[in-house]
């Protein structure tokens, strides 16, 4: 009888071990999927702000009396590039992206760039970057989700503490730039 009863506390003691490494590791987990996720964001930051250089060479020849609005471009790509929290990151996407849409809006008047094959390629590159990084974007708040769901509900809430994993912030887009720019593509 009281080997039985030590083989059940034994059982449940390697039960409840392996069900709090379980829990950790589904924590950390998490944790890790959001940081891969933040990543996949970083590389489309990171590739839209390569493409911009090569943009603002070829309009500036064209649009040269709107020096404002390629500093915009500029001040905004080394933004993003200074960028380390989720929140610095949002602002600084934010600003790009309406840096670019003016610069498109402008290049409208410009119909001798527009007709530019390299400004074609540019727009279309960074059409597809913004296409990738929305995608990324909702990827990476799925992931925080995810997370922050698993955080606050029970059992897995009972190991938040020890696992030392944090919540996921999710990527907001900073008050007043909830709707993307309008950009036509003439």
């Amino acid at each position: 009888m009281v080997l039985v009863i030590i083989i059940v506390v034994i059982v449940l003691i390697v039960a409840i071990g392996l069900f709090a490494v379980t829990a950790l590791n589904k924590l950390r987990g998490q944790r890790v999927s959001v940081d891969e996720a933040m990543a996949g964001i970083d590389v489309q930051l990171t590739r839209r702000s390569d493409l911009i250089p090569n943009l603002v060479e070829t309009v500036k020849g064209y649009m040269g009396h709107e020096a404002k609005t390629l500093e915009a471009v500029t001040a905004a790509r080394s933004a993003t590039q200074q960028a380390n929290t989720v929140g610095e990151k949002a602002a600084a996407d934010a600003m790009t992206r309406q840096a670019l849409a003016n610069v498109f809006a402008v290049a409208e008047a410009y119909p001798d760039l527009k007709a530019s094959t390299n400004f074609q390629q540019l727009q279309g590159e960074l059409t597809r970057t913004e296409d990738q990084l929305a995608f990324a974007r909702q990827f990476y708040n799925d992931a925080c989700a995810t997370l922050n769901r698993t955080m606050v509900t029970i059992p897995w809430s009972m190991f938040v503490g020890m696992s030392g994993v944090e919540k996921g912030e999710f990527y907001d887009a900073p008050e007043g730039n909830e709707a993307p720019p309008q950009v036509s593509f003439g």
